[in-house]
């Protein structure tokens, strides 16, 4: 949910430079809202304030202010203290305290049951409902699921405390807060405390901002995850990625788009919506091509509300009565995932809501739970399509993806895979990063970024790492095929949805 993700907070400084800029870094961070923003939807902005002790558990009838006092997520290493009409965040491990990303003032009085909203700056709104004394849940519209909040008798005492800023603290919560949060260091082979072995010794009292960098950036390298990240500033940051990838540049984004130009065919118009974001066009053969490169950033206003109505407005100029139903539907669709940088996991849903009449599972989401044990998650909570109340279209669909295809560009493509039909993937393994990112400070004012949560199929397979394979495997994007103005996935989709191919032919 935005609780992670920097897609949504313009000029947040926790946030990199977008995949798709031709810089390593984005969601990377789970949003969220300028540039920086497309891969990483966060949830949470600065905040520097404390907060007082919680006051006595209020009675059960007391519902108005049940609110009161502080929480612990579920997960997320994160408390939640509200006082009044003010809530605020603090990022917490075993070594740390410090105040958190994200800051909210309650909107009007609270509603039934207590429900209260709160806005958040640069953020779409945050809503906590309590469901007994001692529990409560989080939500907000840009992001799926919710945070379970359970109370605690009150802040601890280090997060009233200055944090020392030395960099051997920095490197203590640094390696601590991955420690307690990332679940993939078994499936990535690293032995994360031999990492803290080998370079703690480095760090002293006196170390300068380089050599710190240089080891934190070290630290996470191998990973190889595009979910990962430090930030010192704005010319000093690293992001990591899958071996292999190499990120778009303008020049390159520039040669892909002609050479899908000339593959759509002569006199094939693309529309264009989102400021160029997503592109349709009706081609022979009534196949339609649908391309989504960013679930972001889709208008000037920078909300989550206005990318969702731009979007809506896209998709109803899409997915009209007469290209869904009748003599003149469409035979088939190609969705064009092969560079799309990611941004917020409920636009990818509300397009799959277009392609179905039945409701499904989309995914499961759960986040790590115990700073001890990798293996130990949260319950997974079920997410479903449904189907919108429009024009849907039910006919077969390829969908075109490639390692570009990063963060919310494949929860949109694991979303799509419980659909009925089943639409055939064709290119190249997907990037392989899934969670929204778990977004951090350092106590010297550095950023860093991580991944925390899993996306699980019906059977709880999860495609962090691999990424999501294609069916049918062709080349995404070669030199030689740019050259050329040949596009392999897109003909092979094309060819299979109107008739003159099969999926194994």
């Amino acid at each position: 949910m935005p609780l992670s993700r920097p897609a949504k907070n313009p000029g947040a400084p926790r946030a990199a430079p977008p995949h798709g800029s031709g810089a390593p870094g984005h969601r990377p961070g789970r949003a969220r809202r300028t540039a920086r923003a497309a891969l990483l939807l966060a949830t949470l902005t600065t905040l520097t304030a404390t907060a007082s002790p919680a006051p006595a558990a209020p009675a059960p009838t007391d519902r108005a202010a049940s609110l009161e006092g502080v929480w612990r997520t579920d997960g997320y290493g994160t408390l939640v203290a509200v006082e009044g009409r003010r809530l605020r965040t603090y990022e917490t491990t075993a070594v740390s305290c410090l105040p958190g990303s994200l800051v909210g003032t309650r909107t009007g009085a609270p509603g039934p049951h207590g429900r209260s909203v709160f806005t958040v700056p640069d953020g779409a709104p945050l809503t906590v409902a309590p469901a007994s004394a001692g529990r409560a849940r989080m939500s907000s519209p840009d992001a799926v699921g919710h945070r379970t909040l359970r109370r605690v008798a009150a802040l601890p005492d280090r997060c009233r405390r200055p944090a020392a800023r030395d960099p051997r603290a920095v490197f203590d919560v640094y390696w601590q807060t991955f420690a307690e949060n990332y679940p993939f260091f078994r499936a990535k082979k690293i032995d994360w405390p031999a990492v803290r072995a080998r370079y703690r010794p480095r760090i002293t009292a006196t170390t300068g901002d380089d050599e710190l960098f240089a080891v934190l950036r070290e630290m996470i390298e191998p990973l190889y995850d595009a979910h990962t990240r430090v930030v010192a500033g704005p010319d000093q940051w690293f992001a990591g990625k899958r071996p292999g990838t190499v990120l778009p540049t303008p020049a390159f984004t520039a040669r892909t788009d002609a050479a899908i130009a000339a593959n759509l065919g002569p006199g094939v118009t693309q529309h264009t919506w989102a400021r160029g974001r997503i592109a349709y066009a009706d081609l022979p053969d009534r196949v339609g091509y649908l391309r989504v490169t960013q679930f972001a950033q889709y208008t000037d206003d920078g909300s989550y509300a206005a990318d969702a109505a731009e979007l809506d407005r896209a998709l109803d100029a899409v997915f009209t009565r007469s290209r869904t139903r009748g003599p003149k539907a469409l035979r088939g669709l190609v969705v064009d995932l092969r560079i799309n940088g990611g941004g917020h996991d409920p636009l990818g849903l509300r397009i799959a809501s277009r392609l179905t009449r039945h409701p499904y599972l989309a995914y499961a989401k759960r986040a790590r739970n115990d700073a001890h044990d990798p293996g130990k998650f949260t319950t997974p909570e079920p997410v479903r399509v449904r189907p919108h109340h429009g024009p849907v279209f039910t006919g077969p669909v390829a969908v075109l993806t490639g390692r570009l295809t990063i963060s919310a560009g494949e929860t949109f493509t694991q979303s799509l895979m419980g659909r009925s039909p089943a639409p055939v993937r064709i290119g190249e393994n997907t990037q392989g990063v899934y969670s929204d990112i778990l977004e951090r400070a350092l106590p010297n004012g550095w950023q860093f970024g991580l991944p925390n949560e899993e996306f699980l199929t019906a059977g709880g397979h999860t495609f962090d790492g691999p990424g999501i394979p294609p069916a049918i495997r062709t080349p995404v994007f070669a030199d030689e095929d740019i050259d050329a103005r040949r596009d392999p996935a897109l003909t092979r989709a094309r060819a299979l949805l109107s008739g003159r191919a099969t999926a194994t032919g």
